[in-house]
C-alpha cells in the first residue's frame, strides 16, 4: 500500500512541530482502530479537522464507543509524557507518518506505524538496507556466519538492520558495527525500555554510530504479541532479508513473510540437514528464497549500489584458508571425538594435540557438545 502525501487534507501545523506531533499521537492511542481506517479518514479530514468531529460523525464512519471516545477524550497526561521524550540534542526524533524524514519505503507497506520513535544517526533512514536476522538459539556456526555476513554487507555500503534479539540479531549488529559499518536495530519495546537488558550495552553502542527504531511509545514494555509487529518494520524498511538461523517455529519466518508480502528480495543460508536450526532456511529456500553461500550472492541482485562502491576480492569474502587435513572430517555442525576417532582414523593423543592446533589458530570451536568448523 503506498500511501501518497497528498491524499491527505492539511492543516496549519508543521509537521515537526508538537502540536502537530501531539495530533498523531491521539490517532496512535485509538484502541483496535486499522491503519487502513485512518488513512480513509485523513483523506477526507484534517487531523486538527478530525480531532474536533462531533461524536456522531465518527458513528457515521463506524467508530466503536471506546475509539470515539479515545479520540474525543485523549489521555493527554500521556501525550505530553511520550512528547517529553523527543530532544533532538541528544539524537531523540519522533517523525510522523507526513514528516518528509519519514522513510518512503515503510510507506509502501501494508500497515505502516503512524509515528516513528528514533534515537541515533536519522540519516541512516535513507541508506540502502539489508536485514539480517535468524534464531535466538543459534549454533556457533550460525554465530559466525551472521557476524561475517553482516560485516561484509556492511563494507559494501549496506546498512544492516535487525532486532536486537539475542542470537543472530546481536551478531549481526555488532558484526557490522566490528566492520565500522552502519547498522539500525528496531525494537518491538519503547526506547526507554532496551530488550533484551542483556543487549543494553550493545544498543548504547548502536545509539554512538547507528539507530534505534520503535512504533512504540518510549515507555512501552516488552509484550510478546508486538515483536511479530516489529518483524515487518525490519523488512519494510530493507532492500531484502537474509535468514541466517531459523528453525521451523522461527519468529524469523515472520519476517520472511512479511519481506515476500512486501516484495523485497529473500535469502537464505543454508545449513546442516541435522541442523534444527537450520530447518527453516531449508523450507524458504524450497519455496524460491535466494541459497546464499557468499556475500556476492547477495550483492548480485543490487548491482546499482554495490557498483557505487569499492570493488570486493571476492576470494577474500568467502575467506577461504589453507586446509588442515583433519578439517575434512569436521562439520559445520556438532562433530563428536569419537566420530572425528572413527573418521580420521588418528589415535587420541594424535587426534587431541591436532584438535587443540585448530582451536588455537580459531579454525574450529570447541563446545560440550563437540567440535564446530568455523
Amino acid at each position: 500500500m503506498l500511501i501518497q502525501q497528498d491524499l491527505f487534507t492539511t492543516d496549519e501545523f508543521l509537521p515537526s512541530s508538537c502540536e502537530h506531533i501531539k495530533s498523531w499521537m491521539i490517532l496512535d492511542a485509538i484502541p483496535a482502530l486499522q491503519k487502513r481506517t485512518i488513512f480513509k479518514l485523513l483523506s477526507k479530514h484534517s487531523i486538527n479537522e478530525l480531532l474536533q468531529l462531533p461524536a456522531s460523525q465518527l458513528q457515521h464512519y463506524r467508530l466503536k464507543e471506546a475509539q470515539i471516545s479515545a479520540l474525543l477524550h485523549p489521555n493527554l497526561v500521556q501525550v505530553e509524557e511520550n512528547l517529553s521524550w523527543l530532544d533532538e540534542s541528544q539524537n531523540r526524533y519522533i517523525l510522523c507518518f507526513d514528516d518528509e524524514r519519514y522513510p518512503k519505503q515503510l510507506k509502501e507497506i501494508s500497515s505502516p506505524p503512524l509515528l516513528l520513535y528514533l534515537q541515533g544517526d536519522i540519516r541512516l533512514l535513507t541508506h540502502p538496507q539489508m536485514a539480517l536476522v535468524g534464531s535466538r538459539n543459534c549454533t556457533p556456526y550460525g554465530q559466525e556466519k551472521a557476524y561475517q555476513f553482516a560485516g561484509q554487507l556492511a563494507s559494501l555500503g549496506f546498512t544492516i538492520t535487525s532486532g536486537l534479539a539475542l542470537g543472530i540479531d546481536g551478531f549481526a549488529h555488532q558484526g557490522a558495527l566490528d566492520a565500522n559499518g552502519k547498522t539500525i536495530a528496531v525494537l518491538g519495546t519503547g526506547l526507554n525500555n532496551i530488550y533484551p537488558k542483556r543487549h543494553l550495552k550493545l544498543a548504547r553502542q548502536i545509539i554512538k554510530t547507528g539507530l534505534l527504531v520503535s512504533e512504540f511509545w518510549p515507555n512501552s514494555p516488552a509484550i510478546p504479541s508486538n515483536f511479530p509487529r516489529r518483524n515487518r518494520l525490519i523488512s519494510g524498511l530493507s532492500l531484502g532479508v537474509l535468514v541466517v538461523e531459523a528453525s521451523k517455529r522461527s519468529g524469523s519466518l515472520i519476517t520472511a513473510r512479511y519481506a515476500n508480502e512486501q516484495g523485497r528480495e529473500l535469502f537464505a543460508l543454508p545449513g546442516s540437514i541435522d541442523n534444527s536450526q537450520a530447518c527453516g532456511c531449508h523450507q524458504l529456500i524450497q519455496q524460491g528464497a535466494k541459497l546464499v553461500v557468499n556475500v556476492a550472492d547477495i550483492s548480485e541482485e543490487f548491482e546499482h549500489i554495490v557498483a557505487k562502491k569499492r570493488t570486493i576480492d571476492v576470494a577474500e569474502l568467502q575467506l577461504v584458508q589453507h586446509q588442515h587435513p583433519l578439517l575434512q572430517y569436521i562439520d559445520f555442525h556438532f562433530t563428536t571425538l569419537e566420530q572425528l576417532l572413527n573418521r580420521s582414523g588418528l589415535d587420541i593423543v594424535n587426534l587431541q594435540n591436532q584438535l587443540i592446533e585448530l582451536e588455537i589458530t580459531g579454525r574450529i570451536t570447541v563446545t560440550v557438545e563437540g567440535y564446530v568448523k568455523r
